[in-house]
């Protein structure tokens, strides 16, 4: 059987499109779910280390990874992360003190809050999985740490996009 020479570069060019194509979704979709999961810090001095997070709309859930990157323990310098509508914000806030630490600072079933970490020391990290059925691009939504005190300072928006 002959090939000619302009069918064989025909079916390389074939076979190289379409393993580029499967390199390109493949690569595609390892973007998106990574456009899906987020990373925060925070610190001994009260500070996340950014004051805007944001995913694309077509993430259907998120996952967020909080790293307490100070030395103090929990009880003296504890952090979480907590999300809600921005309207929310100081009322779901208000409310966690009285949860207490056990509780992660976060009223028992509390609707406001799409979601929130644990609270964690230096050192330590904690991660949340959530979905962002029912959130708009057009609602205001802010993060903060509800640990008693820290709320009014270390805030930030969270954008979908």
């Amino acid at each position: 059987m002959k090939i000619s020479m302009n069918r064989l570069k025909a079916i390389s060019a074939v076979g190289l499109l379409g393993f580029s194509a499967l390199f390109s979704m493949s690569f595609s979709a390892m973007a998106n779910a990574n456009e899906c999961e987020l990373k925060i810090s925070a610190n001994d001095a009260m500070q996340f280390d950014t004051k805007e997070l944001s995913v694309p709309a077509s993430c259907k859930e998120v996952t967020l990874t909080l790293t307490h990157s100070g030395q103090l323990p929990k009880a003296a310098m504890g952090h979480n992360w907590v999300l809600t509508k921005a309207a929310d914000m100081q009322a779901v806030a208000n409310d966690g003190m009285g949860a207490g630490v056990d509780k992660n600072y976060v009223k028992d079933g509390d609707t406001r809050v799409i979601a929130h970490t644990d609270v964690v020391g230096g050192g330590s990290s904690s991660s949340v999985t959530f979905s962002t059925e029912g959130m708009s691009a057009s609602e205001a939504y802010k993060f903060f740490c509800s640990f008693p005190g820290h709320w009014a300072i270390m805030q930030g928006s969270f954008i979908i996009k």
